[in-house]
């Protein structure tokens, strides 16, 4: 009897579940009956009556007048609302606004931001096979070609039935404005056109579709190239940490200035941090730095057990303790250089650099410094 009862409750709970479907779970459960719902006659007092005090506290506010009276029963969505995430560093979203849109700031200089913008939507298009119908960078506006999906919604278990298939076509545009001083940038994303037909030849069009259902598409691809922008970012910034622990060439050679300066085959974003860990493993400390300028102001302990301890010319050490200065320059594509200064920013002269050549690339080639 026992085993009856557990199956008996086990399949009403299948049937229970399986009565579910995507629908439910956006629209409110419950009876719709007040729906049929009339407005009550207010309760007339005769004239030889005191009218008693009513409270306004339960009133239901008024609609306003670009409301939807259409949004009531299963018309009328649950689901939390579509929120844009500004998942990039940099970014935030303005309080208040109505559409999908994400502001970011300038965190790096490598590239102008709205290079690294467009560069982002571009690469996200292709990855996700989504083509452009137009791109007009001047008018700051790209249109995209249909992004089709196709989804199918299962019949539930107690009804042989063909599951429904559905397919989506949408068309999005992207704008993005920059501030004047070039370091602000929004990026926008509108619902231009949307449709939808059925198994059995049913067609939803965007003028169907209500303001929460429009803001909802509009938000989810503007999120998804949010996070692919994120994800650039990271990808980006691993294979950046990589190349900076990685040993790096070094070759004897002259500034822009003409100063004697060591030649490092590397850009300065690269050039620039590992420069900072070749210093630490050599046992300086950084005072002070500036890479607007590519200035770093440091200090030397002479501390006998550091890497300047088998450096001896004429029974002197090359370099006494005391503070230097040292200046990094972009000097190409990919070559830097680093020289070597005193307190006063004179460069050293074209033998003790010489000199101190061999120590200083061995440091600087080295892989997996620590960071």
């Amino acid at each position: 009897m026992k085993n009856t009862l557990a199956l008996v409750s086990g399949l009403t709970m299948l049937a229970l579940t399986g009565c579910s479907s995507q629908q439910d779970y956006q629209t409110a459960s419950g009876s719709y009956d007040y729906l049929e719902a009339s407005q009550r006659a207010s309760v007339k007092i005769p004239e030889d009556l005191d009218a008693p005090e009513f409270s306004s506290q339960y009133d239901l506010p008024t609609l306003g007048k670009n409301a939807d009276e259409s949004l009531v029963g299963k018309s009328l969505t649950i689901q939390s609302p579509a929120l844009v995430l500004p998942l990039v560093s940099g970014s935030h979203v303005e309080e208040g606004t109505q559409s999908a849109t994400i502001w970011f700031d300038q965190v790096d200089d490598s590239q102008p931001l709205s290079v690294a913008i467009w560069n982002t939507l571009l690469s996200f298009l292709e990855e996700n096979n989504i083509g452009v119908e137009s791109f007009d960078k001047e008018k700051g506006q790209l249109i995209t070609n249909w992004v089709v999906e196709e989804e199918t919604e299962e019949s539930v278990w107690y009804q042989w039935t063909e599951a429904q298939s559905k397919e989506i076509a949408k068309r999005f545009v992207f704008d993005m404005s920059v501030k004047p001083h070039g370091r602000t940038a929004s990026l926008s994303a509108t619902l231009q056109d949307y449709k939808s037909s059925t198994s059995d030849g049913e067609i939803q069009k965007l003028a169907n579709l209500n303001d929460l259902a429009e803001r909802r598409e509009e938000v989810n691809i503007l999120n998804e190239v949010i996070s692919h922008y994120e994800y650039q970012i990271q990808l980006d910034q691993s294979k950046r940490i990589a190349e900076i622990r990685k040993g790096l060439k070094l070759d004897l050679g002259f500034d822009s200035e003409g100063a004697a300066a060591y030649v490092v085959n590397a850009q300065y974003d690269i050039a620039w941090p590992r420069l900072l860990l070749v210093l630490r493993k050599m046992g300086f400390d950084v005072k002070d730095l500036d890479k607007s300028t590519g200035l770093l102001f440091v200090s030397y302990n002479g501390d006998d057990t550091g890497w300047w301890s088998n450096l001896f010319s004429s029974g002197q050490s090359i370099l006494e303790k005391g503070d230097y200065r040292l200046k990094v320059t972009a000097s190409g594509e990919n070559q830097s250089t680093i020289t070597f200064m005193n307190d006063e920013s004179e460069p050293f002269e074209p033998n003790q650099v010489a000199d101190m050549y061999d120590q200083f690339a061995r440091v600087m080639s080295e892989d997996d410094l620590d960071i």
